[in-house]
């Protein structure tokens, strides 16, 4: 937690009020018993109702500061709680965006989501509790104690019997009770990685009619964490029973020596009411103690899940001596990749090749070859583990991020839109792009049309993951936005292959006219997707097999060959 603290920045003050009032609150508390004692043993016995009056209206005065106190508290201690909450979600998004690919795939987007929502939730909760409790609890126990020792230090001992049971038993649980909350957290990992599956595939799973196979499976998963989050609460709850059992047994103490002593005229009737309440304070802020102990062993297990986050060191960082590239051809140095340090196998072997400005590079190769791997080592989505990607004779790692970035558009294979409007969506890349920008690179994008067949054009309304655009839509949607990013270096990982061959010649085109200058990344299953490119890579299981034009690939490599009478028929061999 002490890890944590850091994200009460512009809030400290708030956290040093809310324990202040809180104080104040404790102080009137613990004034009230020994007021009441004093109104017992000299107004009522006395008869002197002026006395009684002038008592009942200090009381009165203490209980109304302590209410300002405690509620003054409940304020302070919730704007700060919030103020945590909301700075250690910022913290966490901050982070995840700084992953590469490698760090997001090894913590996973269901557990990412449920430490930045669950997890933090709890630790808030625990926060704000902790800036009330954490000051109550104790100034109660030391100071019920202190003014029950003085009134009688042979009753006190009634303590020394009580607090240690309460203390051993809330250390047995906390320690027993911190590895099943843990684990409780990691099954509402499961749930949410089930539950966001069955959304995203909401359509796999009604056309294939698997619904009664996803409740199961669902049902698993809450069920176990059903299971563990009673496992947790069994021992938990344990503690209260005690509590009561003990404050119980302290009170009948009480009442049997204190009684004794009222009788034999050692302990006045006020000093005996006054006992009693103090020793309802102690008992009371044990029970506090134990509420905490629970609510902090789970929190403990949030916050070493949120700091496995922070502690995560990204393999993507910003270069200490960021180099400016001379121009911007792409060069890859005997590159080898591998997604993990342990695996047997490199995913791209020793690949080497260059690209100028002004070429169209089309990249070619079975599932699984390392084609969408190569051209993400161009932006750093991940980084070659040896060899060199350069860019303008610079190491793409000597890059400012940032630099790298701007100079490179990507259309991934998976069309990704955001909730918004279409423009919105299109400005990603340069956000003071004019509509003339956006319509120009619609029309390149061949999307111009059914953008314009919308009522509201560019203002129409992009819904959740995009499910009011078909396919081919989005796909002409991303290609548009990598446009409207006017890059020197473009990557198009299958982009077009929810689109109609015709629509794909008249992208192709538009791609040829747009820029003379840019560097071109054309990933393809279909031949003629790259047929007119300057230089064609051929990759088999992560090897760069041959490297050409359409025409030498036809002559000299067998892959390429099987690949395009399979897609262009025998007769594509006569014409080479």
């Amino acid at each position: 937690m002490k890890k944590l603290m850091r994200f009460t920045k512009g809030y400290r003050l708030f956290v040093v009020l809310a324990p202040l009032l809180m104080v104040l609150e404790v102080c009137m508390d613990l004034l009230q018993p020994t007021l009441m004692s004093e109104i017992v043993d000299i107004g009522v016995a006395n008869g002197d109702i002026g006395y009684i009056l002038r008592r009942g209206g200090v009381m009165l005065l203490c209980a109304l500061l302590g209410a300002v106190g405690g509620m003054g508290c409940t304020v302070a201690s919730s704007v700060a709680g919030m103020g945590f909450g909301t700075n250690m979600r910022t913290a966490i998004y901050d982070k995840v965006q700084s992953f590469s690919f490698r760090e997001l795939d090894q913590l996973k987007t269901s557990s990412l989501i449920t430490r930045i929502t669950n997890d933090v939730t709890q630790i808030q909760n625990m926060f704000m509790m902790a800036l009330r409790m954490l000051v109550r609890a104790p100034l109660l126990l030391f100071g019920g104690m202190f003014m029950a020792l003085r009134i009688s230090p042979r009753l006190s001992l009634i303590f020394l019997a009580s607090m240690p049971v309460l203390l051993i038993g809330a250390a047995v649980v906390m320690k027993k009770a911190f590895p099943l909350f843990g684990v409780m957290q990691e099954r509402i990992d499961r749930v949410n990685t089930v539950m966001r599956e069955n959304l995203l595939g909401v359509r796999v799973i009604k056309a294939f009619a698997g619904q009664e196979r996803e409740k199961t499976r669902f049902g698993k998963a809450n069920e176990a964490l059903k299971e563990q989050s009673l496992r947790a609460m069994y021992l938990t709850v344990g503690l209260m029973p005690l509590v009561t059992l003990i404050m119980n047994l302290s009170v009948i103490a009480l009442f049997w020596f204190g009684g004794n002593m009222a009788i034999s005229g050692t302990l006045s009737n006020g000093n005996l009411m006054a006992f009693l309440s103090y020793l309802t304070q102690v008992l009371s802020s044990l029970m506090m103690v134990t509420m905490m102990t629970i609510n902090f062993t789970r929190a403990k297990a949030c916050a070493d899940r949120i700091n496995e986050v922070f502690d995560t060191r990204t393999t993507i960082g910003e270069p200490d001596a960021p180099k400016t590239p001379q121009g911007y051809d792409v060069v890859f140095d005997h590159v080898s990749f591998q997604y993990n340090a342990a695996d047997p196998e490199s995913v791209l072997k020793d690949i080497s090749f260059d690209a100028k400005p002004g070429q169209t590079i089309g990249i070619i190769g079975g599932t699984g070859s390392g084609k969408s791997t190569l051209v993400s080592l161009i932006p750093r989505l991940y980084d070659a583990t040896q060899g060199q990607v350069r860019i303008g004779g610079v190491d793409v790692r000597q890059i400012g991020l940032e630099q790298l970035r701007a100079m490179v558009g990507v259309v991934l294979q998976e069309s990704l839109l955001f909730s918004g409007t279409v423009g919105e969506n299109l400005r990603w890349g340069n956000p003071q792009a004019p509509d003339e920008v956006l319509y120009q690179a619609l029309s390149d994008a061949q999307g111009l049309e059914f953008i314009q067949s919308r009522q509201d054009g560019l203002r129409a309304e992009v819904e959740q993951r995009a499910k009011n655009f078909s396919g081919g839509q989005k796909q002409r949607l991303s290609i548009a936005r990598a446009f409207v990013k006017q890059p020197k270096i473009l990557i198009l990982d299958d982009s077009t292959s929810a689109v109609d061959t015709a629509t794909e010649a008249k992208i192709q085109q538009a791609l040829s006219a747009r820029d003379s200058d840019s560097i071109v990344f054309i990933i393809a299953q279909r031949i003629s997707a790259i047929s007119r490119a300057d230089k064609i890579l051929v990759l088999d299981d992560g090897r760069l097999e041959a490297a050409g034009t359409h025409e030498q690939l036809l002559k000299s490599c067998e892959i390429y060959r099987s690949i395009a009478v399979s897609q262009l028929g025998q007769e594509v061999l006569d014409h080479v």
